[in-house]
């Protein structure tokens, strides 16, 4: 088994043009500019898995540090994908989160199982919603 590195962004900077290309890799966020990702990378708190000098996998939180936290962009690089960095990099922010009351993420139904495990509870009775912040109706 091949052993990665897994760092907070302030033990080791995750460069945005690094996240810029394991958005790409995994079919993300197109439209997401290097500024967007910089400002970002400077919130809550941030994980990178590396493999050398190559960042292999990311994710992020976004957090009030004490009732919720939301776990975002939980990605790996397709050649690393099912050899654990996932499962390490979401282990190593839940051991961060412990003291957080609340842990929330969103997920594709193909990875409810792989969450699951982690101790996350799927809830089919509450509904996702979103807005985007340029809506039309946020002008009136």
């Amino acid at each position: 088994m091949t052993l990665f590195d897994f760092t907070f962004h302030h033990e080791r900077p995750i460069e945005p043009e690094m996240v810029r290309k394991l958005y790409d890799a995994v079919g993300w966020w197109p439209e997401r500019e290097e500024q967007e990702i910089a400002a970002v990378l400077s919130g809550d708190l941030a994980i990178g898995a590396w493999d050398g000098e190559r960042l292999i996998g990311f994710a992020r939180v976004i957090s009030d540090h004490r009732l919720h936290a939301y776990i975002d962009d939980v990605m790996v690089h397709p050649d690393y994908q099912r050899q654990g960095v996932g499962r390490q990099m979401l282990t190593k922010l839940l051991a961060a989160l412990q003291h957080i009351e609340t842990i929330t993420l969103f997920c594709q139904p193909e990875l409810r199982e792989f969450y699951r495990q982690s101790g996350f509870r799927a809830f089919p009775s509450q509904v996702v919603m979103h807005q985007k912040g340029n809506d039309d109706h946020r002008s009136q």
